[in-house]
């Protein structure tokens, strides 16, 4: 665990939130692996609380469904608390992984569920806590590929500016071609255009917003040849689609 992350932690509340020792969950050799096949580092955020976070089922089967590749390691990132976001800011202690505590910034990949439009400041929290930039604009390849996906990305456009890619629809397939993509291109121009051909990833500077003169939405332009829309990706078996055998047990108590 982070040095400084361990001192503040007798002064925040339930700081169990932060230690990652669950049942069931899954922690791969990352230092080991360095030295022989790479391991691609995903981090994968729920935009709220530890408890909040913890109950999303979407969230779980994607953690356990990357665990199960041996060339990736998926680690869960929650947003801090406010009085954990003040000792993180007041210590220079940037947001870390739950299990591994390793940056975010260091991944490979920053996953970020859209869930509603309450969770949108925390998203921003997240990044400004990670020391990402706000917008895909100002990131290149020595970011991760900030991805988001979940209910809220069938209206992405309020946040859209702040991904690289978005997921519409259903994340179990392809979050696994996504990873590929990351893992072989490292080129960030490249990667969106290789992104930009699989079935339910929209990539928001590929496309222009024109608004009218009181604000809202006129049209969304193609500024790629060939890619004019996203179709919804979804799962069409859900009998032979992925899901845990077993799922991370929270801590009692915790004050």
């Amino acid at each position: 665990m982070h040095p400084e992350l361990l001192k503040i932690l007798p002064e925040v509340r339930r700081p169990s939130r932060y230690l990652g020792h669950e049942k069931n969950a899954i922690k791969k050799d990352l230092v080991g692996a360095i030295h022989e096949s790479p391991l691609l580092k995903v981090a994968l955020s729920y935009p709220d609380a530890y408890e909040i976070g913890m109950s999303n089922i979407g969230l779980s089967i994607l953690y356990h469904l990357l665990n199960a590749q041996p060339h990736i390691a998926c680690e869960r990132v929650y947003s801090p608390w406010l009085d954990m976001e003040e000792k993180m800011r007041e210590h220079n202690i940037p947001l870390l992984t739950l299990e591994s505590s390793i940056p975010v910034r260091d991944c490979d990949i920053f996953g970020i569920s859209i869930p509603f439009e309450l969770t949108y400041t925390n998203i921003l929290t997240l990044l400004n806590l990670a020391k990402i930039p706000f917008y895909s604009r100002d990131r290149d390849e020595s970011y991760p590929l900030v991805l988001g996906g979940g209910t809220g990305a069938f209206n992405p456009e309020p946040v859209a500016e702040f991904f690289d890619a978005i997921v519409v629809g259903d994340g179990e397939d392809v979050f696994l071609e996504i990873c590929e993509v990351v893992r072989t291109i490292k080129n960030k121009k490249e990667r969106l255009l290789a992104l930009s051909k699989i079935k339910g990833v929209y990539i928001p500077s590929f496309f222009e917003p024109i608004y009218k003169e009181d604000g809202t939405l006129l049209e969304i332009k193609p500024l790629v040849e060939g890619y004019t829309g996203v179709e919804k990706r979804s799962v069409s078996d859900l009998n032979t689609s992925f899901f845990q055998k077993s799922n991370r047990t929270t801590y009692e108590g915790g004050s």
